[in-house]
């Protein structure tokens, strides 16, 4: 009767410690999660707020994103760290966009008449 078990139990306990068959955690999830607090942290220390982060980085997971924001205000704050500010060219604010706009339509009404 043990010699019908061993096969058996010996089949077990190699399927228990194998990776193999792709039960385990996907690494790519892990991955997102880390470069999204990274992303976060990364946007706090360019004294951005959460919401330009968001629309810039729109493919990032929003929660890795937030939690990354926070973790690097709570350490600046401890700190009494200075952010460094963004210089990114294109990305202008929307009020300096919707001024720009309404310029742009006033002249365009000038010319037409």
């Amino acid at each position: 009767m043990f010699l019908r078990l061993l096969p058996l139990l010996a089949i077990t306990l190699l399927l228990a410690g194998c990776d193999l068959l792709g039960l385990g955690p996907d690494p790519r999830i892990a991955q997102r999660q880390a470069d999204g607090k990274a992303i976060g942290a990364a946007c706090r220390h360019a004294l951005r707020g959460i919401e330009d982060c968001y629309r810039l980085n729109e493919r990032a997971p929003k929660t890795a994103v937030f939690e990354g924001w926070k973790e690097m205000d709570q350490y600046m704050r401890e700190n009494k760290l200075e952010g460094a500010p963004s210089t990114i060219a294109g990305v202008t604010p929307s009020s300096e966009v919707m001024q720009s706009d309404q310029q742009n339509e006033k002249g365009k009404g000038a010319s037409s008449n």
